[in-house]
């Protein structure tokens, strides 16, 4: 009897051990894991900022915040004319530093196909890692370690979801908008292509909203959807960026492009301007599907399709897409992959990968990785700095 019962113990272990392994396995496989060791600093609200917002038409308010949840929190203020150039800096609780940089009114929509053959490097899903985001910029030559911009006349490509999911989101957005300038004194170039997330936060969806945001938005006496709408300045920036751009013949978009939005048979042109007009209309599905529905849908949308790695897209489809747009390849994020990779005979390029958390670690450890385009020849970019060619 006494047998019986350790040999059914035992069986019952060894059962649930190959099926914990199995799990985790399936998990892995499928870009999970664990985060531990949460550092303090995430919560820091000490010189967060600047929050940007327009008063009027013609008034800017540039708003830090200051203090601790001990000694309480405030905010220093400073107004500005829209005409002014504002000196600004954004602070890094983690490494208790700043990077500096001008904000000026001159917000422009940019082009959606560019054709100058000068190298690109995409990165997407960074997900609000300020840091992991920085180093690989450093460790590409991007820019130097003081943050200048070294990249020359190339382009750099931000393929979506740099926001959420993290405490860097403030830092990041001011980060994107300095390389900005900096690439265009530099005659370079930085593409910022709105990715769901983004539309998320422009259309006041914060579930995936680090809960620091929270409470930003009611230090500053605003809720927090006014952090990211058409007040603020941040908001505006974001609002004038495309969903979709050809760059040197390749197509860049954070979700995808399905059959039905590629039937269309829309300048890239045409497809940004209707997405621009809805990003901050929050997307449901009616009865009669137009253009802006398919182009903005959660399923088949822009900036949401996930249909090239799941089974519902043939290599003739997208050979038929590539030669609609007159494109040689799509590269995407948005769809977790374990590393950058090529799918459909090389014609697709995901790029979404598990990027590390400025404030806390993960098991297994997560490692950037992002995508250079030089010519003809396309290599996966490691976050030390390696190319290895796809």
């Amino acid at each position: 009897m006494k047998k019986r019962i350790v040999r059914y113990f035992k069986h019952l272990f060894f059962t649930f051990l190959v099926l914990t392994i199995t799990a985790i396995s399936f998990g892995l496989y499928h870009g999970a894991s664990l985060q531990y060791g949460d550092h303090p600093a995430r919560m820091n609200l000490n010189k967060e900022g600047p929050y940007v917002f327009y008063e009027t038409d013609s008034t800017l308010s540039v708003n830090y915040l200051n203090g601790s949840k001990d000694d309480g929190f405030y905010t220093t203020k400073e107004t500005f004319t829209v005409n002014d150039t504002i000196t600004a800096h954004c602070y890094f609780p983690l490494e208790e530093t700043n990077f500096h940089f001008t904000i000026s009114n001159t917000i422009k929509t940019p082009p959606s196909v560019y054709d100058d053959e000068q190298p690109i490097i995409a990165i997407s899903d960074i997900e609000s890692g300020f840091k992991c985001f920085r180093d690989f910029l450093i460790n590409h030559k991007v820019i130097d370690t003081k943050l200048n911009w070294i990249f020359k006349k190339g382009h750099l490509v931000l393929v979506g979801d740099f926001v959420d999911r993290g405490f860097s989101t403030t830092q990041v957005l001011w980060f994107i908008y300095k390389l900005e300038q900096d690439a265009q004194k530099h005659g370079g170039m930085v593409h910022f292509i709105i990715g769901n997330h983004e539309l998320k936060n422009m259309q006041a969806k914060f579930g995936a909203a680090a809960q620091k945001y929270l409470a930003v938005s009611a230090i500053l006496d605003k809720q927090q959807y006014q952090l990211y709408n058409q007040q603020s300045f941040l908001g505006k920036w974001l609002s004038s960026k495309n969903t979709i751009e050809k760059i040197n013949g390749h197509l860049f978009v954070h979700g995808g492009i399905h059959p039905e939005v590629a039937a269309l048979k829309m300048s890239l042109e045409t497809m940004n301007r209707i997405s621009r007009a809805h990003y901050y209309k929050a997307y449901f599905p009616q009865p009669q599907q137009t253009p802006a529905q398919l182009l903005t849908s959660t399923r088949k949308g822009l900036s949401w399709y996930r249909g090239y790695f799941r089974e519902d897209i043939s290599q003739t489809q997208i050979d038929a897409q590539l030669k609609t747009f007159e494109a040689k390849s799509v590269v995407v994020g948005h769809t977790l992959q374990s590393k950058v990779k090529r799918f459909f005979n090389g014609k697709v390029v995901a790029i979404d990968v598990k990027h590390p958390k400025d404030y806390s670690k993960s098991w297994p450890n997560a490692s950037s990785e992002g995508l250079s385009i030089d010519h003809t020849a396309m290599y996966r970019l490691l976050n030390d700095g390696t190319r290895i060619k796809l």
